[in-house]
């Protein structure tokens, strides 16, 4: 169960009680403002990631091998989607845990991605072999 969908409201409602305790309805105002304004920091960042992908083919990355070396475990879906500028080709089922995507360059390099929960759990990196000229 992810504890942040519980957490974080509980702290913006606690953040409202503490700022009426503290400076009546101008610490609501003054809180609620913030909270907002952290919602659409998250919101604008959201839709200028996908405004970005969207111009790009699905699966789709410059380099393969810069993307493998930059991926972190625990990073979310959309931080991947903002290093790549591209939304993943999916190889799982939808819904299904857990989340598989692939992104490959020109080169058919290929790194595939397993996210669990949103998050980067472990992804390979795949490379063809050389061919002799």
């Amino acid at each position: 169960m992810n504890f942040r969908n519980i957490v974080v409201p509980i702290l913006g409602v606690v953040a409202v009680v503490v700022g009426y305790q503290s400076y009546g309805w101008s610490g609501v105002a003054l809180v609620t403002g913030g909270i907002v304004m952290w919602m659409l920091l998250h919101f604008t960042r959201m839709m200028k990631v996908m405004q970005r992908a969207s111009g790009r083919p699905i699966g789709y990355t410059d380099s393969a091998v810069m993307l493998n070396a930059v991926l972190k475990p625990g990073v979310n879906l959309l931080h991947v989607m903002a290093l790549t500028r591209a939304i993943g080709e999916q190889l799982s089922e939808k819904d299904a845990q857990p989340e598989v995507f692939r992104w490959t360059d020109n080169g058919q390099s290929h790194v595939t991605c397993e996210f669990a929960d949103g998050k980067l759990v472990k992804w390979t990196l795949y490379r063809p072999p050389e061919t002799a000229q």
